[in-house]
């Protein structure tokens, strides 16, 4: 392939560094803003094009020496050469570019960033798993950074739980010796305060030696086992029997902890520090009161709404997921919770007609998926919401959003920031504030 010096003028949404030749965009796996590079572009498109840097001709002060060996490999981490005051400048950065252009605003003022421990905070993932017969054994990892199609070849991870983090290699052993290393496509991860489960994905039954080793693999390393023989439904323990996911998010000092149970395929914030810390912060700007009422959207297992619930009059919780919900519902009579009620709602319809919508709620929490709350907001909030806090995980819907509670609804921009929830990578997670 040819090769191009070029100067990288900015970085990309996923961590590439941006050159432009002959005015065309070029997206350069591992260069760094303000880098001159030798490139070498390896898959040419009509509009742009990826390359790597074959030389690096000028460093960036930022750049910084990867932790992990498989930097540049695998594809789970982008930004591992970037030192951390730098990561979290270019995702604030991020969040306020799609403020200005998407949203057309800007908060009064920036929140400091929220970080945490940027090495094995990773408690929940996916690995996938792929018997290669040229290298005669299994890989278990991410995805190779520069083929998706490809797993990488990995033995350990930083990023993920310590527990689980240095056995890469040990779980790509297990699998290679078993009968079925050919029918496991992948293995979720997921992590409690006690206890780490994994849940093998197989396509075929399998057979009494394999369930063997992996009863016997668990025992030895410590982990809860499931098996996937087919949807989600499906998923249940083979050792121990009974095994219990759990962990526990402080309501305040005045209030106590929350322990939430949950499921392995359930969804979770993926760093537990960053979750207690994002907690917080949303405690701290949604300013609950004894008398108020909460409506807690894209609620999932009561992350938001049972410490919510130890501090206000009343909390309603929705979700999508029926599973989700009926377990928020148990986390809630657990904890001895009665001021929270949860109900099943897809968010991405018009729920105007639902009794909790039509209710009038002094305060808002809003934690939705990468699509955004934009449908919720053709109908709410009511002109008894007073405060409105938004977490986000993808800017541009935040931004869009922001711009319809501005410009539609006549809240105000109050503050803004970035949670460093996936360290390492361009992930961009972050909280605003909304008053009337």
């Amino acid at each position: 392939m040819k090769e191009f010096e070029a100067e990288i003028t900015d970085l990309s949404h996923d961590g590439k560094g941006v050159a432009r030749i002959d005015g065309k965009a070029v997206f350069v796996s591992g260069a760094l803003l303000g880098e001159q590079v030798r490139l070498r572009i390896r898959k040419r498109h009509r509009n742009f094009d990826e390359a790597e840097v074959a030389e690096l001709l000028t460093r960036s002060p930022h750049r910084v020496e990867p932790k992990c060996r498989h930097f540049g490999q695998c594809g789970g981490c982008s930004l591992q050469h970037l030192d951390a005051e730098a990561q979290i400048a270019v995702k604030q950065r991020a969040l306020a570019d799609n403020f200005a252009r998407i949203g057309k605003v800007e908060p009064q003022s920036w929140l400091p960033p929220l970080t945490d421990e940027a090495w094995g905070y990773r408690r929940k993932g996916r690995l996938s798993v792929r018997a290669v017969a040229k290298k005669g054994r299994v890989l278990v990892g991410f995805r190779e950074e520069s083929n998706p199609r490809f797993v990488a070849d990995i033995d350990q991870c930083e990023v993920v739980h310590p527990a689980l983090g240095p056995k890469i290699g040990l779980l790509a052993e297990l699998i290679g010796t078993m009968d079925a290393a050919a029918d496991i496509a992948q293995i979720e991860f997921a992590a409690g305060d006690d206890t780490v489960a994994l849940v093998f994905r197989h396509l075929q039954p399998l057979s009494e030696r394999d369930r063997a080793a992996l009863v016997g693999f668990g025992q030895r390393h410590g982990f809860a086992i499931y098996l996937q023989p087919g949807g989600i439904s499906s998923v249940h323990p083979l050792w121990p029997e009974q095994p219990r996911l759990a962990f526990r998010i402080p309501a305040g000092a005045d209030a106590g902890d929350v322990e939430l149970e949950f499921q392995p395929l359930d969804f979770v914030q993926v760093n537990a520090g960053m979750n207690r810390r994002m907690l917080a912060r949303a405690l701290e700007l949604l300013d609950p009161q004894p008398a108020d009422r909460v409506l807690d959207l894209f609620c999932g297992l009561g992350n938001f709404t049972l410490p919510l619930a130890r501090r206000v009059a009343e909390v309603a919780g929705v979700e999508g997921e029926h599973g989700l919900v009926a377990r928020a519902a148990d986390n809630a009579a657990r904890n001895g919770i009665a001021n929270a009620r949860f109900h099943v709602a897809n968010l991405f319809e018009d729920q105007r007609g639902a009794e909790w919508a039509r209710q009038p709620w002094d305060k808002l929490l809003l934690d939705p998926p990468r699509a955004g709350a934009d449908k919720v907001l053709d109908y709410l909030p009511h002109k008894a919401t007073q405060r409105i806090v938004y977490v986000s995980c993808h800017p541009a819907s935040l931004a869009r959003d922001a711009g319809i509670l501005v410009h539609r609804h006549g809240f105000r921009l109050v503050s803004a920031g970035v949670m460093d929830m996936f360290p390492h990578t361009a992930h961009v997670e972050s909280i605003a504030l909304f008053e009337r």
